[in-house]
């Protein structure tokens, strides 16, 4: 079979394991397609050292191999976590393990508003948004709280620290806004910074 077919058979393959694995994640199936996946190993190895002259066909068979790669990650993953009894949600592991946010108040008209549904917090310039930090601030004391961390943080302190960091952000990726976050990883509540374009 020449190669054109066999790279059209790899990417209807993996199309199909995508759709296989979804209905074994979402309970349709009893047993992972582990026949499936490795017929397409197989069919992939057949080319990993071959020569590739036509550069169309190498380059799909690169871009499917690093699909494949990624999807399978993934896919070892969500199964791990299956096997261990976690959930393993949109956002990953993390979901399972973060508490949810706490709703945070709503800043005067004009400012930038709290994103509820994903935990993010909008600053477009610290010193006007003065509610957003504040309610980024509260968000914060919250999650450092719930992680058992006592050390006392001054609003000053912090409100310095998110002007230091949005401003080189803002002037260092030329984007119109910074989307503000927090995560907690072994007890330790750290911001996590989004530039928005």
């Amino acid at each position: 079979m020449p190669l054109s077919e066999d790279i059209q058979v790899i990417e209807d393959f993996i199309r199909r394991l995508q759709v296989e694995w979804d209905k074994f994640f979402a309970g349709l199936e009893r047993k992972p397609p582990t026949d499936l996946k490795n017929k397409v190993e197989a069919l992939m190895r057949r080319y990993s050292n071959a020569e590739i002259r036509n550069n169309t066909e190498r380059f799909r068979y690169q871009t499917l191999t690093a699909k494949y790669n990624t999807l399978n990650e993934l896919w070892s993953k969500r199964l791990r976590a299956k096997e261990e009894g976690k959930l393993f949600g949109v956002h990953g592991l993390k979901a399972e393990m973060l508490p949810p946010p706490a709703p945070a108040a709503r800043p005067a008209a004009g400012g930038s508003s709290p994103r509820e549904d994903t935990g993010e917090i909008r600053v477009q310039s610290p010193d006007r948004d003065a509610a957003a930090v504040r309610a980024l601030y509260d968000n914060f004391l919250q999650a450092r709280q719930r992680a058992g961390e006592t050390a006392a943080v001054k609003f000053e302190s912090f409100q310095k620290l998110i002007s230091q960091q949005a401003s080189r952000i803002l002037t260092e990726m030329g984007g119109r806004a910074v989307d503000f976050r927090l995560e907690t990883k072994d007890g330790k509540v750290s911001l996590k910074a989004k530039v928005v374009k």
